[in-house]
């Protein structure tokens, strides 16, 4: 009743690599299968096969959502580099010559244009909004103005490296941003903002270059990026120019608009009406402290490949602009820009107390800034 003993295995019936089964007398529902304890070959590469295939395919996901895309620039920008033709660069210039891939747009005919890097590293008031202006009216030149005004992008190294990077790649969208090719892309610099009313001695406020200037050199040297150093030797001069300007920050003498810079002469006379006082007092200690600002940040920057010009020479000569166009590589041509000179008159017709900063600089090493310096 109990149902009859399961059939034993037979001994090498088969063989080891066949499957056995048996069914229990009186339990119908007592199937028993047992497989062969080796799987055949075929069925283990099988196996693995799609292991390996999930295992590519898992890995591709993850490249993309790592950021595959900036790989396959870098081998863009390699590949483009190898089909361009670099025989006449110079062994000695090859290192400040780019081929940038930008991710915003394509770059087509312009791929094979070499594009240099560079920087106008000044302060305020010294010229460089005009000269700018005159550089964008070359058509292969990109000066994107004064991007680290902006808090968050100067706020530390790492900020600064990637505002650069989005810049030097051409995905920097500005006004002066090209139609042609472009062959020299850069950004202006200030090593500091002058901020005062009336009373000096000026406050500094940096906008992170000299704060990290060795990470910055840095950074300039290992990417190939130039500087275009450029100050004015009278201060005396961009000190009045500063004061104005904050004058009129406040006041909003244009129609209730603050302009730094003007296109009309009638806008550049009513911003020269005001003439304002100085503090005699700490006149002098004042100069000296920017005069020691410029020579320490040029001293802390000196290892960066660059060009020292200031705006006085540019005023008497305009050739000299020659030499920054031959500096970044780019084609000779006339450069022009709109903006108006505010401040035409000497300086003694343009300060309140002008008898009183006479004396103070009269017979010191700041003496030779009471003289006419340029002639407009």
């Amino acid at each position: 009743m109990g149902g009859s003993k399961a059939e034993e295995k037979p001994a090498g019936g088969g063989g080891g690599g066949e499957d056995w089964w048996c069914y229990q007398f009186g339990n119908k529902d007592a199937l028993i299968v047992k497989s062969s304890k080796k799987s055949p070959l075929a069925l283990r590469m099988v196996v693995f096969a799609m292991t390996m295939i999930c295992g590519i395919f898992i890995c591709t996901m993850c490249m993309k959502q790592l950021g595959s895309d900036s790989l396959s620039r870098i081998v863009k920008i390699e590949v483009a580099e190898q089909l361009c033709n670099k025989s006449a660069i110079l062994h000695s210039e090859v290192h400040f010559v780019h081929y940038p891939q930008p991710i915003t747009y394509s770059r087509s005919e312009c791929k094979c244009t070499p594009v240099r890097f560079f920087a106008i590293i000044s302060s305020q008031r010294s010229g460089s909004g005009w000269f700018e202006t005159l550089l964008n009216s070359h058509m292969n030149v990109s000066s994107n103005g004064e991007i680290f005004s902006s808090k968050e992008r100067r706020s530390n190294i790492s900020s600064i490296t990637k505002t650069l990077d989005k810049v030097y790649n051409l995905d920097w969208n500005s006004s002066a941003s090209k139609n042609e090719c472009t062959a020299a892309v850069g950004l202006k610099w200030m090593l500091n903002q002058w901020q005062s009313r009336i009373s000096i001695p000026l406050i500094l406020c940096l906008q992170g270059l000299v704060a990290n200037h060795a990470d910055i050199a840095d950074y300039f040297n290992r990417r190939g990026v130039s500087a275009i150093f450029l100050f004015r030797r009278n201060l005396l001069r961009q000190l009045v120019s500063q004061l104005a300007n904050n004058h009129d920050r406040y006041l909003k003498q244009l129609n209730g608009t603050h302009k730094a810079h003007v296109h009309t002469a009638y806008e550049a006379s009513i911003l020269a009406r005001y003439k304002p006082r100085l503090n005699t007092t700490s006149l002098i200690r004042s100069l000296k402290q920017v005069d020691d600002y410029t020579h320490d940040a040029l001293e802390n920057l000196k290892s960066i490949n660059h060009i020292t010009i200031y705006y006085e020479d540019l005023i008497r000569n305009r050739t000299k602009l020659l030499d920054v166009l031959d500096f970044l590589k780019v084609p000779r041509s006339k450069l022009v820009s709109r903006h108006v000179k505010i401040h035409t008159k000497p300086l003694s017709e343009q300060i309140e107390n002008w008898d009183e900063v006479y004396n103070a600089l009269n017979g010191t090493q700041y003496e030779s800034f009471l003289n006419a310096d340029y002639r407009i």
